[in-house]
């Protein structure tokens, strides 16, 4: 019936139609004004809105020593969380308490590693974390990598500790679970690079201001997925322990966290991932640890350095996604089992466990040997000389095929959408802009963007954000043209995601400043590295998305059409792609946010733009206030492209559930076409 109607539509009331005209509009215009009210600005130039925020920023370090709110609150605060990264460094990394190595040596922390994971786990798993933290040690990393486990530990406590209450509350209380989820969504979809600067200005340079960033960025998986899994908890087992007078709190502690421990600790994998991935970021405001050995290879364009960190982080992320990953999956064991399990081998088991790893710890307190790897298994110089020389034959023999395809992308697609977009007044971008959020989304949708527009016009940064927006919309096409076209490929082919699927790992836990370093070398400094490095860090998530989407394309919709003479092609373009829609554009959203958490990445290597403004913020405290204001225009810009993304999302999942059902309709009535079998209505997180 839908379809019916939208077929009886004229053809100028059609969304395609309307789009046509606002896009022909907008270049006539163009032409007519070309050049005029685009509100450049200069890379020093300052606005008085700059200025004051400058301003302002100076008074709060000004009142430092005097201000009641430093003095009993952030002081404190930053102190604590100073001293609980500290401690944990003089335990398993830094030289402490006048000695010259740390309490824990390499095996002690080794051995502790294999035997939480053998206890919560499995053998295979403590096999493969003993094996991940040794290859530390072999890459000449050690001390770097216990500096980032050290702050990443201090981070995860600190955002379960408050994450895990706070989603439990959320669970239990609608009204509170509204009140957290915008929250919640601002956290995630804030580009990180653009708090560092703020937390800097409160907590100083250090420790303190990188464990914060990292839980800002880390708490909202733990929330989320603690919520949900309160809320997935069966009703009917609520009530029964409320029949038998159990209290609210015996039915949390007893009934709902026990029922819900699974969901949970997949949360807490989640929390490590994005808080290990954050800690490698905050190198820029001096995090101690991995981060910052890959951040002086970028500066220095040294390959082999940057790789040789890259993959102990990598590995480290693998350990910890196993091991909790185990632990979950034991959980889920044990609650299934019950009280079948044989206590007295397993208190043995503990024992023995434990008895060996003090033994190990032991030794590693008292003998160097056991506390200082050695510097002669240095495995870490081959992996440095064989990166290096990879890279060297890579600028040599592929230069004429990365330099055509930057020509390609940037004479093809970059540089159309900037000219138009820095070309156009600004109040005919807002008008275009607000028209196509009426055409494809909804009038609230269309005032959010006419609003970040009219914002940016106020923060005096409009050149720079058409500059971004330009190089964000070239990378979300290219993302979304790979993860269509890979995402659809694996989702068909099972032999073809067993081998994708590692690399798209990699692609998602590789810090971005790792792979920067090569495609550097490949591709110099300019728009065109930061739009391909935003690329490799959204293009894998994109992919996972679109391929789950076409897996989960009813197969008696694939059989009926396979039935009727339809080729692989014809499958996928009007079978497939069409009922997994609302997974592609949940793609587009997502690759749209890791695009935009990239966009100050970008102004370190050549992208200028608002991303330059925020790097220049760091750099330089004449332009503090112009780096502020650029990190909240960068905010302002992933609001509005957020919503117009979330809205096509919608849109999508109800044409694809709308899809379903006519083609079962028609199936059902002894149509042509055969009915769809299995058919489910998209989650309501989907929706």
């Amino acid at each position: 019936m839908t379809a019916g109607l939208a077929a009886r539509r004229p053809a100028w009331s059609r969304p395609g139609f309307l789009l046509g005209g606002i896009l022909a509009a907008w270049v006539v215009l163009w032409v007519a004004f070309r050049g005029q009210a685009t509100l450049p600005l200069d890379g020093a130039e300052l606005t008085p809105l700059h200025v004051r925020i400058g301003q302002a920023a100076e008074a709060v370090d000004g009142s430092r020593d005097e201000n009641p709110l430093f003095l009993y609150f952030i002081d404190y605060v930053r102190l604590f969380i100073d001293d609980l990264v500290t401690f944990i460094q003089a335990l398993i990394s830094r030289p402490s308490f006048g000695r010259p190595v740390p309490v824990i040596g390499w095996l002690g922390v080794a051995g502790i590693a294999g035997a939480v994971t053998l206890l919560f786990g499995n053998v295979r798993v403590a096999l493969l974390t003993v094996a991940g933290f040794v290859s530390f040690g072999l890459l000449g990393l050690w001390q770097e990598s216990m500096d980032t486990l050290a702050l990443t530990t201090a981070a995860v406590l600190l955002s379960l500790a408050a994450g895990i209450p706070l989603g439990v509350w959320a669970g239990l209380n609608d009204r509170f679970d509204r009140l957290v989820t915008p929250v919640l969504d601002f956290m995630q979809t804030m580009p990180t690079f653009v708090y560092l600067a703020p937390l800097t200005l409160f907590f100083l340079i250090g420790p303190a201001s990188a464990t914060v960033a990292t839980m800002i960025y880390a708490i909202p998986p733990a929330i989320r997925i603690t919520s949900h899994a309160i809320r997935q908890v069966p009703r009917e087992t609520v009530e029964a322990g409320a029949s038998l007078g159990s209290t609210p709190w015996q039915l949390l502690t007893k009934v709902r966290l026990p029922l819900a421990g699974r969901t949970i600790i997949v949360g807490v994998n989640q929390t490590v991932m994005a808080a290990l991935s954050m800690v490698t970021i905050a190198a820029l405001i001096d995090a101690p640890g991995l981060g910052k050995t890959v951040l002086k290879a970028l500066e220095t364009l040294d390959v082999g350095t940057s790789f040789n960190a890259g993959l102990a982080i990598v590995i480290m992320a693998i350990v910890l996604d196993r091991g909790i990953s185990a632990a979950g999956r034991r959980v889920e064991t044990a609650h299934r089992a019950g009280r079948a399990r044989r206590p007295v081998l397993r208190r043995v088991q503990v024992a023995a466990v434990l008895a060996g790893t003090a033994v190990l710890v032991y030794l590693s307190h008292v003998y160097v040997w056991a506390a200082e790897f050695t510097s002669e298994a240095d495995l870490g110089s081959h992996v440095r000389r064989g990166a290096d020389a990879a890279g060297q034959w890579a600028q040599a023999n592929l230069y004429a095929y990365t330099n055509g395809l930057k020509n390609l992308i940037t004479y093809s697609l970059l540089n159309p959408f900037e000219a138009v977009l820095t070309g156009s007044p600004w109040w005919l971008v807002l008008l275009v802009v607000t028209a196509t959020a009426l055409v494809v989304a909804t009038p609230r949708v269309a005032l959010v963007c006419a609003a970040c527009l009219a914002l940016l016009v106020a923060l005096g940064l409009w050149q720079d954000a058409m500059v971004t927006l330009a190089s964000t919309l070239v990378a979300i096409v290219l993302v979304m043209a790979l993860g269509i076209v890979i995402g659809v490929w694996i989702g068909r082919d099972d032999r073809a995601d067993r081998v994708m699927r590692p690399l798209l790992d990699a692609g998602q836990t590789m810090p971005a400043f790792v792979y920067l370093v090569p495609i550097l070398g490949l591709f110099g400094a300019t728009r065109f590295t930061a739009i391909i490095a935003a690329v490799v860090y959204a293009a894998p998530v994109a992919i996972k998305l679109v391929a789950d989407g076409i897996r989960g394309v009813s197969a008696g919709a694939v059989e009926a059409a396979t039935a009727a003479g339809s080729s692989a092609w014809q499958i996928i373009t009007k079978v497939q792609v069409p009922m997994a829609r609302g997974a592609v554009a949940l793609a587009a959203s997502q690759g749209l946010c890791y695009v935009l958490a990239m966009v100050v990445v970008g102004g370190l290597v050549g992208a200028g733009a608002l991303g330059y403004d925020v790097v220049s913020g760091f750099s330089q405290l004449q332009l503090r206030g112009k780096g502020l204001a650029a990190g909240l225009a960068i905010v302002v810009l992933g609001t509005m492209l957020a919503a117009i993304t979330k809205a096509l999302q919608r849109r999508g999942a109800r044409a694809a559930w709308g899809a379903r059902g006519a083609r079962g309709a028609r199936g059902a009535r002894g149509a042509r076409t055969s009915p769809v079998t299995g058919a489910q209505r998209p989650p309501r997180a989907a929706l």
